[in-house]
């Protein structure tokens, strides 16, 4: 999610940059001639583009920091499990001496 987002803020920041470098008094984007529609609607994707890619990317560090505290909830439980069992082993080695 992270990556596509990235590329999608990529690509709407590289058409906008596109349409205002490459324009010369002239409705022209990438060697075309546009109409003042189809300016606009280059304007309205990239626009659209670039707010998706920054919302997948707030979803993806949602989602990777939810894993990881996740992993460490779990990794602590592990641990107090293994210290429980090896308590317990300890109390049955103690009662059989």
């Amino acid at each position: 999610m992270l990556v596509l987002g990235l590329l999608l803020v990529l690509f709407g920041a590289l058409a906008i940059v596109a349409a205002v470098f490459s324009t010369d008094e002239s409705a022209v984007f990438l060697g075309q001639d546009l109409t003042a529609l189809v300016i606009f609607l280059i304007g309205l994707a990239a626009g659209v583009a670039i707010l998706w890619g920054i919302s997948l990317i707030r979803f993806g560090i949602r989602r990777t920091l939810r894993h990881r505290r996740e992993r460490r909830q779990l990794e602590e439980l592990s641990d107090k499990l293994d210290k429980v069992d090896e308590e317990k082993r300890r109390e049955v080695d103690d009662n059989k001496i």
